[in-house]
């Protein structure tokens, strides 16, 4: 089974398992494909996080390949320059792009297929061009017209000028070039040959800091997944730098409410969502950083008797309007699952942050740089500060759930601060209200703005905003508002997320798959 954003890329995955690849070979396959397909969110420009279900040992394992600020770029230089956050694009905001190694990790260990074969359909697709599907003629177009005069875009993601419309073709032999030197050579094609060659060209030349000896100095990190239970369910996301322990925090605050005997989508739940939801966030601004340099308290944060301490602040009448860190201690995205016969499963994400992020684009290779280096904090006394050779606070986040010491769910969900939000309230939907996979996902979600950033940015003092989707009960939403609620109606669906999954059937052993109908992707297996 694989589940991504993108038909194409759904398709190469499951032909890699067809061929007698692993779950992981087929994920890289697709991740490639969606480099192509869909620049709007990801590219091998931007970082990788990947849990794995090994079934032959019965376990998980994490993969962090997010890469690192620029060795030679201080803090001072922003403090110089009077800067009072990082830009949010251009070349001051890249850091290490850590994709690439990413797959290179993942395919030692768990792949089957050699590279070059699972490389070779998004090779052929880049060379040959594929038909630009709606959602994601909709964001290039809106990336385009913000970044049409950075560096490099228009050249390689603006034929003729323009943005490709629905159903044009669109060709990158560019990319082709560089995803045969990383079939032919590996990671070293992209760290230490031309690709890096042109990427320090493309920052430098433009008055950034990334360079051939960042590229050289990064290396991905094998992590422990950490965990909660949730009803019966055992939950797993990846540690920081990443947000995933909010998804965490948020369900075991949820758990002292008996969702599942409240009407779905009644005033009382949604309250309790986005009550929930503030108060795991500001433990995120809080706390949440690269633990190489800030003592992070994951398992205090993530701890049953801290959520009983944060839970009683959750007043059941009235929003709160200005909630605080607790007492712990010291955009866009693809994100794609896949499962193969053997029972291997693989939750992957990936993105170049914002839409194509930086706009710095290394045209030689046909792909954009991420802006990650953006997410960090200026302030030198935050848990997430600036500092050369660190990594930034991380949005994107993949999940895992098992039950019983089983493997049953990889799961993710686009979009930024919007992921532990997806996150939290698909996997309430399957659980506290007896959803189908699909259903679990295509039900309509709220998101709420206004948190406590972890770049330092000041939360809204009077309380943030609840968007909602359309298909909630008018009457709820009213109720809403009387408790103090700001409340927005929005039809954006791309706001609220995208969302795959494969489930494993612990009876039968078969996969069921789903893609939501926020994306243009499905899920397909054979």
């Amino acid at each position: 089974m694989v589940a991504t954003s993108q038909p194409l890329a759904t398709e190469i995955g499951v032909a890699m398992l067809e061929r007698g690849g692993s779950a992981v070979d087929a994920a890289i396959a697709a991740n490639a494909v969606l480099g192509l397909t869909e620049p709007t969110g990801c590219g091998i420009g931007g970082d990788l996080f990947a849990i794995v279900w090994d079934a032959a040992g019965g376990r998980l394992h994490g993969l962090n390949a997010s890469g690192r600020s620029p060795l030679s770029l201080a803090r001072e230089h922003f403090a110089r320059a009077g800067s009072s956050a990082i830009p949010t694009r251009g070349p001051l905001s890249v850091s290490v792009p850590g994709a690439v190694d990413g797959w290179c990790e993942l395919h030692a260990r768990f792949g089957r297929l050699p590279l070059r074969e699972v490389l070779a359909p998004a090779i052929e697709c880049a060379r040959q061009g594929f038909a630009v599907t709606p959602v994601i003629a909709a964001a290039w177009a809106a990336g385009a017209g913000a970044l049409h005069a950075s560096p490099g875009f228009a050249e390689v993601f603006m034929p003729g000028g323009r943005a490709p419309a629905v159903g044009a073709s669109f060709a990158n032999p560019a990319l082709a070039r560089a995803y045969e030197a990383i079939a032919a050579e590996g990671r070293a094609a992209f760290y230490t040959g031309p690709i890096a060659a042109a990427v320090e060209h493309s920052v430098r030349g433009h008055g950034g800091y990334l360079g051939r000896e960042d590229l050289a100095a990064h290396a991905s990190e094998w992590v422990e997944p950490v965990a909660t239970t949730y009803r019966g369910w055992h939950v797993y996301e990846l540690p920081p730098n990443g947000q995933g322990i909010a998804v965490l925090q948020m369900l075991n605050i949820l758990e002292g409410f008996e969702l599942g005997s409240l009407e779905w989508g009644s005033a009382e739940h949604l309250h309790l969502l986005v009550e929930a939801k503030k108060l795991a966030f500001e433990d995120r601004a809080r706390y949440y950083a690269d633990p190489r340099f800030a003592t992070v308290p994951v398992e205090r944060l993530i701890a049953k008797d801290y959520a009983a301490t944060r839970r009683a602040l959750v007043d059941l009448k009235r929003a709160a309007v200005a909630p605080t860190h607790g007492a712990a201690g010291a955009g866009d995205t693809v994100y794609l699952a896949t499962a193969d016969a053997a029972g291997n499963m693989v939750s992957l994400i990936q993105s170049n942050y914002m839409g194509f992020g930086s706009g710095v684009t290394v045209a030689p290779f046909g792909f954009g740089l991420q802006n990650r280096g953006s997410q960090f904090a200026l302030d030198p006394t935050h848990a997430n500060a600036y500092a050369p050779g660190k990594r930034p606070f991380h949005t994107i986040i993949p999940a895992f759930a098992t039950r019983d010491g089983e493997a049953l769910l990889a799961f993710g969900v686009m979009g930024a601060a919007m992921q532990p939000q997806g996150q939290v309230q698909v996997l309430s939907n399957l659980v506290d209200f007896g959803m189908g996979l699909q259903a679990a996902g295509d039900a309509p979600r709220v998101r709420h703005e206004g948190s406590t950033e972890p770049t330092g940015a000041a939360q809204d003092p009077s309380g943030g905003t609840v968007y909602v989707e359309p298909g909630f009960a008018p009457a709820a939403l009213a109720e809403l508002r009387g408790r103090g609620h700001r409340l927005e109606t929005t039809a954006d669906a791309a706001t609220f997320g995208g969302y795959q999954a494969i489930r494993r059937d612990l009876r039968t052993l078969a996969y069921s798959g789903a893609s939501e109908s926020r994306k243009d992707g499905h899920a397909a297996g054979y």
